[in-house]
């Protein structure tokens, strides 16, 4: 597998992926995303501004998620403490395709921003997620992050997580 840029090309496989997402939140009737976000928009956003990312097995997109190293302006304000004030990297708008669920694939890309992350020499990893996301609050635990507290969007509060990675 191989963490890599997406660039607009990307776009049409990357939305397959965000509706798949998506309709599985809404099967489950969780909270985190919805009809108004994300968007192709927010998408595209990503792509302009270099964030978005996408895992490819085999030349196959298969996870997409924007990967940040400009900050998160609502961390600043966490109801808790983050384990550190130093440079980090976030990871917003994960989603994996339904063919390659529960495959490890989420762990992977996570595994590759780690990686990516260290050669940029930031140690930090910060992530937030809905409270009814359980999916990713077991990733989370997988990869070692540490519960921080909440933090407040305009769309609704999300849980704060960060891994200080050596």
């Amino acid at each position: 597998m191989i963490l890599r840029l997406a660039t607009t090309t990307d776009l049409p496989r990357m939305w397959d992926i965000i509706l798949q997402a998506k309709a599985q939140m809404y099967r489950e009737n969780k909270q985190q995303w919805d009809e108004s976000y994300p968007l192709p928009m927010h998408l595209q956003a990503d792509i302009d501004k270099g964030y978005a990312y996408v895992l490819e097995n085999g030349g196959e997109v298969i996870a997409y998620g924007a990967i940040v190293f400009d900050g998160e302006p609502a961390y600043d304000h966490i109801d808790g403490n983050w384990l550190s004030e130093q440079p980090y990297v976030v990871l917003h708008r994960l989603a994996v395709a339904d063919e390659v669920k529960r495959q490890g694939v989420a762990v992977r890309f996570f595994q590759e921003i780690i990686a990516l992350a260290l050669s940029k020499n930031i140690h930090s990893f910060k992530v937030d997620t809905n409270y009814d996301n359980f999916y990713m609050h077991k990733v989370l635990d997988k990869c070692g992050f540490i519960y921080c507290g909440i933090v407040h969007y305009p769309r609704g509060d999300r849980w704060g997580y960060e891994k200080i990675m050596c």
